[in-house]
């Protein structure tokens, strides 16, 4: 019980000794996804607008979510070096590129009629999904690798 500040281990952002970004990433993955789903649940049924909706709430959800998800992994960036390995930058970058994606597709999302999703929506709604799911993979090889003894 006496150490100092200095001798404890730097751990990720957390809460409890349990990290956050574990436990929010999958929030955006679903959202991102789901939108995905319900934009083809749109496609198929004819244009009924809800589904737009649906989708419309999925992004918004998600890019919340995700923006949390990158503020809390640019500070676990800044107080872990061993975070900055190859997996983890790229897990960075293809969540930062799959906000993108998503940021625009809630722009394409928000006109009105067949062309909100039908076909450049639908499109983005795919990219974002598989990006995101990508990003999920690579954060948990790099959480469990660096967990390995």
């Amino acid at each position: 019980m006496d150490e100092t500040v200095d001798e404890r281990p730097v751990r990720r952002t957390g809460i409890a000794r349990h990290p956050i970004t574990p436990i929010l990433l999958p929030v955006p993955i679903v959202c991102f996804v789901g939108a995905l789903i319900t934009d083809l649940a749109y496609d198929s049924s004819g244009g009924n607008l809800q589904w737009v909706n649906f989708s419309s709430w999925l992004l918004a959800a998600g890019l919340f979510f995700a923006g949390v998800v990158v503020l809390l992994m640019v500070i676990d960036f800044v107080r872990l070096p061993q975070l900055r390995s190859t997996d983890g930058w790229a897990c960075f970058a293809l969540l930062i590129a799959a906000w993108a994606v998503e940021l625009i597709n809630s722009f394409v999302h928000a006109r009105d009629g067949w062309t909100a999703v039908v076909p450049l929506g639908l499109i983005l709604s795919t990219i974002g999904a598989l990006q995101i799911v990508v990003v999920g993979l690579l954060w948990h090889e790099t959480r469990y690798e660096e967990e390995r003894p």
